[in-house]
């Protein structure tokens, strides 16, 4: 009796993982959760001119550039997104996603809500996964809660998530971050991964320009 052919299985190729959200939802706290126990993604720090704040590391937390260097790095070509955010300038840096990606690593890449859709249209296989609260009246007390805004600061940040939240149908996924919920919400999104990577029909593997 002949056996039955079987079709090869190409590995998965690696993926470029979106996290999104408003101000204050805990992203951080959940991108620190995913490294300490041990998801295996690498992790883009952002580029940023705003001021270091205390307990913030360079090179880590985000890497700390001078306009006129922020400038030289967008002039260059050197930038997936960048944007002006609350007066200051984040960008995502095209170099560390496309060594991550050459090695076969999925990349993890956190950006604002304007970032993940400018990310979105430009690699539209990256997968983007929005954090949410549960409720925007939770998200003032959080934002309350870390006194790093003036309140004028505040309200602007509180308007904007308002607007953010709209946003959630051009999101491949949603998870919410309840109180003290972070490690549901890494427990989610190892789950995304994990089915992103048993697709069927997976996207094909991302070239950055």
């Amino acid at each position: 009796m002949a056996r039955e052919k079987r079709m090869p299985l190409n590995e998965p190729a690696p993926l470029l993982i979106v996290l999104s959200g408003p101000s204050g939802v805990g992203k951080d706290a959940v991108l620190e959760s995913m490294k300490r126990t041990g998801c295996p993604l690498y992790y883009v720090t952002t580029v940023t001119t705003r001021p270091r704040r205390k307990a913030e590391r360079d090179g880590v937390d985000y890497c700390f550039v001078s306009d006129p260097q922020f400038r030289g790095m967008v002039e260059r070509g050197e930038m997936l997104e960048w944007a002006e955010v609350y007066g200051h300038s984040y960008g995502v840096p095209k170099a560390q996603i496309r060594q991550a990606l050459g090695r076969g690593e999925d990349v993890m890449v956190k950006v604002d809500v304007q970032g993940a859709a400018t990310i979105k249209r430009l690699v539209p296989q990256a997968v983007a996964i929005f954090v949410a609260p549960p409720s925007l009246d939770e998200l003032e007390t959080r934002l309350r809660r870390r006194k790093t805004e003036s309140s004028v600061d505040l309200e602007l940040r509180l308007k904007k998530a308002r607007e953010e939240m709209e946003t959630l149908p051009a999101f491949d996924y949603v998870v919410v971050n309840h109180k003290d919920g972070v490690d549901v919400v890494v427990a989610q999104i190892s789950a995304i991964i994990t089915a992103e990577r048993c697709r069927a029909s997976p996207s094909g593997r991302i070239a950055l320009s």
